[in-house]
């Protein structure tokens, strides 16, 4: 059983009303609820989408200026168009492919090929790799996942993906890059991350852990689509929603003194900016306990900017084991001599970045790369940077499931509450990824309809 039927199953159990389930009952035979969606990220664009096919009003609320929420496209040249935000789609990630396939829009090849500095020596791809001995280990484990039972993954919850490693035969330089490049996919170091989250995730990913398509134009693009077939005058920006009361209908009122009302309410936003809303009844005692429970992981982007792509290879990246320990190129695919390359950090290291100015973190970068690439200084045309651990809507890029809390918090904040539905990429199969947002987005506008 994979997570996904796993996740349906507790909570039905749990007698929650889960985002991918749907009522017996028929709640509108007659007449059509007027839904208000908080939240204008693709899990609330989505599920506005899904309403109005179905005939539904709707209306979306977002605090910030702009639609796309953790979907953040940034210009940072006439020609280049780079992801502050979320950044790929994902082989198995079927929803974003049709719907990009209906409204139009291109996916291209965003797949990379990994270079590696680790003790300071540059090898390229296929040059390096983990030991024969540990690709076994590790070939087994992968392969006897399909196997364990309820209970096994219970258990594995229970303890941190680096442990399972250093208890499962990894150890020096393997468990070294295996903490890069892990900890590079969940946002903060493997020793804060459940073993099963972990597992699991790469257990049932694509080859290249769903790294692999971009939006041609950039993802915000999407967005763009949706709020096309949503209407934009039904999409609300710079409303920040203060309160919400719910009795025989809801009401949503927003700092700036707008009032809306509706029949149900799909809570679209991550866990911070719902536990700011003041909710009249209160959140469930379980909900509330869910929410202060879970955390979000800290992800800086530093972009830069250079006149030519001295890393020659378009499909680059790389992991190394200094500060900042990954980069990608951003631009790939896009026509021009120039390029840009991200210096992406995580946890600690992306909260140190943050505090640093550009020329601080420029340096860092070259003291990195121009002992293996040469003098790339002169190269550098501008940067941009974007630390997601202070955003105010967020306090993180995605959700972090830690030790204990897979199969205790996603249940409880699945939950609906009076006439809301929740939806968002932490209560999705896999955290981190536009099709998440997409699904829970679709799924509570199911639910919502019964």
């Amino acid at each position: 059983m994979d997570r996904r039927r796993f996740i349906r199953q507790g909570a039905l159990s749990a007698g929650a009303l889960v985002i991918s389930g749907h009522s017996p009952f028929k709640q509108y035979p007659l007449k059509k609820p007027e839904v208000i969606v908080i939240g204008a990220g693709l899990a609330g664009l989505a599920a506005a989408y899904q309403l109005k096919k179905e005939g539904c009003a709707v209306t979306v609320i977002e605090s910030r200026s702009r639609i796309g929420g953790r979907v953040f496209s940034h210009r940072i040249s006439n020609d280049l168009v780079i992801e502050l935000g979320g950044e790929w789609v994902g082989n198995s990630h079927k929803r974003m492919q049709e719907l990009c396939a209906a409204f139009g829009l291109e996916l291209e090849n965003n797949q990379m090929d990994t270079h590696l500095i680790y003790k300071n020596t540059y090898q390229k791809p296929g040059a390096w790799d983990y030991s024969d001995d540990w690709n076994k280990k590790f070939k087994k484990i992968l392969e006897a996942y399909p196997h364990l039972k309820e209970a096994d993954k219970r258990q594995l919850d229970r303890y941190d993906w680096w442990r399972f490693l250093v208890n499962n035969g990894c150890s020096g330089r393997d468990l070294d890059i295996r903490e890069l490049l892990d900890s590079t996919d969940f946002g903060e170091s493997i020793r804060h991350v459940s073993a099963f989250a972990a597992l699991a995730e790469y257990a049932e990913s694509s080859e290249k852990n769903e790294m692999d398509l971009k939006i041609k134009g950039g993802n915000a693009r999407l967005a763009d689509k949706l709020r096309e077939q949503i209407g934009a005058a039904n999409i609300y920006c710079n409303h920040h929603v203060s309160k919400v009361v719910q009795k025989n209908s809801v009401e949503v009122m927003c700092s700036n003194g707008k009032r809306f009302s509706g029949d149900r309410l799909i809570c679209a936003i991550p866990t911070f900016s719902v536990q700011k809303i003041n909710w009249d009844p209160g959140l469930p005692a379980h909900l509330s306990a869910a929410i202060n429970a879970l955390q979000y992981a800290r992800i800086n982007k530093h972009a830069l900017h250079f006149k030519e792509r001295f890393w020659k290879d378009e499909a680059f990246d790389l992991v190394s084991d200094q500060s900042p320990h990954y980069f990608y190129h951003a631009t790939k695919n896009q026509a021009s001599a120039e390029g840009v390359l991200i210096a992406y950090s995580i946890g600690d290291k992306a909260a140190s970045n943050a505090n640093q100015s550009d020329r601080f973190l420029a340096n860092d970068v070259y003291r990195c790369l121009e002992s293996h690439f040469g003098n790339i200084s002169s190269l550098l045309k501008g940067q941009a940077n974007y630390y997601w651990g202070n955003d105010a809507y967020s306090y993180g890029a995605y959700a972090l499931y830690g030790i204990g809390q897979w199969f205790e918090l996603m249940p409880e904040l699945k939950k609906k509450f009076l006439h809301t539905y929740f939806a968002g990429e932490h209560l999705a199969d896999w955290q981190g990824f536009m099709e998440g947002a997409i699904n829970t987005g679709e799924a509570a506008a199911d639910a919502v309809m019964g």
